[in-house]
């Protein structure tokens, strides 16, 4: 069952998908549900997300996945038919742990999409586009979704990450202390930094000493998700 605002906020976020193609921003969804600020249309995109009728796309800004609809949230009021219901896609599925593929002449591998280009070092746009997949040995991965992302910049090269690796994702959202993550900031900016909490803040950390750390508010940082591999050509 779904409270009054989380079906509001299905049906509103599945209409503007099927209009335009692209997802409302925050603030939209804030004004469209009349709430205060945008912490609660967090909330209830997290609620929506657990219990598997939304998905967050990782590292893009305002990318959302409708996977299906509950029969009240139908348009017109017709029930949904179970297995009918076709997602509206906004970027592609993320590489998944379940049975590995098999290659006659080679070992089992899983397919990780490379999903652009994140900043170790001056912003950038973290997500362009799905560009290609790569293979990945299960022993380099965790259970979950995973995707890839090439590193630009030299912020994290005391961590070990330098520009032009590709380093591999486990999308969560949520982090330790310590952990090196991609985090979103404002909704605009993605970066891979190590994650600090102090207090009710949240530092971003470099691994170089030229860049300083930067502290935000919790509003401000979404975790996109955590690194957990790392690929280096020579």
């Amino acid at each position: 069952m779904l409270t009054r605002k989380q079906s509001e906020l299905l049906r509103f976020i599945h209409e503007r998908l099927k209009e335009t193609g692209v997802p409302p921003s925050f603030d939209e969804m804030k004004d469209a549900l009349d709430l205060r600020s945008k912490s609660g249309i967090h909330r209830l995109i997290m609620a929506l997300e657990e219990r598997g009728f939304i998905r967050r796309l990782p590292n893009r800004a305002r990318a959302l996945e409708v996977l299906r609809l509950p029969e009240s949230a139908t348009p017109g009021g017709a029930p949904a038919r179970s297995g009918k219901f076709s997602p509206s896609v906004i970027e592609g599925n993320l590489g998944r742990i379940r049975a590995p593929a098999v290659a006659d002449d080679g070992p089992a591998h899983v397919s990780i999409p490379v999903m652009g280009r994140i900043a170790a070092g001056t912003p950038i746009s973290a997500i362009q586009s799905r560009s290609h997949t790569i293979p990945m040995p299960p022993d380099f991965l965790s259970g979950g979704d995973h995707f890839a992302l090439e590193v630009r910049g030299d912020s994290m090269i005391e961590a070990g990450i330098l520009d032009g690796d590709t380093v591999i994702i486990r999308k969560q959202d949520v982090a330790d202390t310590g952990d090196i993550v991609v985090a979103l900031i404002d909704d605009e900016e993605a970066t891979l930094k190590r994650l600090r909490k102090r207090g009710a803040s949240i530092a971003l950390e470099a691994a170089n000493p030229a860049f300083e750390t930067r502290i935000f508010g919790p509003d401000r940082v979404q975790i996109q998700g955590k690194m957990v591999s790392l690929l280096r050509k020579y």
